[in-house]
C-alpha cells in the first residue's frame, strides 16, 4: 500500500516528535512519504495529486480544518476515484474523528489506524456538499459562522471552549454584519424566515471541550443532513436552545425552532451577505448556498 502523511505543524496538538513517530510506525506497513503544510489550501492541493498519483491512503494529521483540506483533494475530480482517507487527530475539537470513534490521543488513534491498515478495515461515510465545498461534520450560516471567523481572529494555535464562548457572546451582541434575514427553502415545504442556520451531517455536532453539543440527534453519516435554524436570537430563545443542546438526550424543541433530520437537499438563502462556515473554517460571505447529502461518499480507514 502507498500513502500519504498530511501534517498540519501549526494544529493545536501536533510536534515534531509526535509526527516522527506517527511517520515510522505507519512506515512500517506502507510506502510512505510524509508532507507538511506551509499555508492554507496545500493540504488539499496534496490529497488531489496524491488521488491522480494512483496512492491508496492519504492520513491527515491536524485538526478538523486539515482534515476538511484533505476530504475536498480527495474527491475533487468527478466521478471521485479510489483513495482512502485515514485520520490521526491533531487539533482542539477534532469533532469528526470522535465521532468515527477515532481516539483523541495521537499515539491510541496512530495503533487503530496501523490495525485497520493491517486488517483491511475502512467505512463507507456520507458527506455533505455546501455548494462546490465538501464538509465532514457541520457547516453553518450567520451567528456561527460570526463566532468562526472571530476565534480566528483572536487564536494563535491554541484554542479553547472559552475561546469559543467568548466569540459567541461578543457576535451575539454586536454581531459583525447585523442579522440580515434568511430564507430555508425545502422541497415541497413553505419558505421559512430565520436569522441563523446550521447544518450537520452528524450528531454531536461539535464539543464543548469533553462535552457534546447536540442540535439534530437523528443525524449520522449514514443517513441525509440534519438542519437546525432559529427564527429569532433574543436571549431567552438562545439560552433555551444552549441548555438543550447541552443535555444529553439533546432533544431540541422550541417555538422558534425550525429543525429537520435526513434531508437530502434544501437552499439558504440571505437577504444581504452573511458569513459562511464549513468544518470551523470561514469561507467568506455569501448570499445564498445549496446544501445537498452525498450518502457514502467518503472510504474512511478507522
Amino acid at each position: 500500500m502507498r500513502a500519504v502523511l498530511v501534517v498540519n505543524p501549526q494544529a493545536t496538538s501536533t510536534t515534531p516528535g509526535g509526527r516522527d513517530v506517527l511517520a515510522h510506525a505507519l512506515a512500517s506497513q506502507v510506502k510512505l512519504e510524509v508532507v507538511e503544510t506551509g499555508y492554507r489550501g496545500h493540504a488539499l492541493a496534496v490529497a488531489k495529486a496524491s488521488v491522480r498519483d494512483g496512492i491508496d491512503l492519504v492520513v491527515a494529521h491536524g485538526g478538523d480544518g486539515t482534515v476538511n483540506e484533505v476530504v475536498n483533494g480527495l474527491l475533487a475530480d468527478s466521478p471521485p476515484v479510489g483513495s482512502m482517507l485515514g485520520v490521526v487527530p491533531g487539533g482542539s475539537a477534532n469533532v469528526f474523528a470522535r465521532a468515527l470513534d477515532i481516539p483523541r490521543d495521537p499515539v491510541e488513534a496512530t495503533h487503530q489506524l496501523l490495525n485497520a491498515i493491517e486488517t483491511g478495515r475502512s467505512r463507507r461515510v456520507g458527506l455533505g456538499r455546501a455548494d462546490r465545498h465538501w464538509f465532514t461534520f457541520n457547516a453553518g450560516l450567520g451567528w456561527d459562522a460570526d463566532v468562526v471567523a472571530g476565534v480566528a481572529k483572536r487564536r494563535g494555535k491554541q484554542t479553547s471552549p472559552s475561546l469559543y464562548l467568548r466569540a459567541a457572546v461578543a457576535c451575539h451582541v454586536r454581531p459583525p454584519l447585523g442579522r440580515p434575514t434568511m430564507t430555508v427553502r425545502l422541497p415541497g415545504e413553505d419558505p421559512v424566515e430565520v436569522r441563523t442556520a446550521f447544518v450537520s451531517n452528524t450528531d454531536p455536532w461539535s464539543y464543548l471541550g469533553a462535552r457534546p453539543v447536540h442540535l439534530n440527534n437523528g443525524c449520522s453519516f449514514d443517513a441525509g443532513l440534519g438542519l437546525f435554524a432559529l427564527k429569532g436570537l433574543g436571549l431567552p430563545t438562545v439560552f433555551r436552545h444552549v441548555r438543550q443542546a447541552l443535555t444529553t438526550s439533546g432533544n431540541q424543541r422550541g417555538r422558534r425552532l425550525l429543525r429537520h433530520d435526513d434531508v437530502a437537499t434544501f437552499c439558504i438563502e440571505a437577504s444581504e451577505p452573511v458569513n459562511f462556515q464549513v468544518d470551523g473554517d470561514l469561507v467568506g460571505q455569501r448570499t445564498r448556498v445549496e446544501f445537498t447529502s452525498a450518502p457514502g461518499a467518503l472510504s474512511v480507514m478507522c
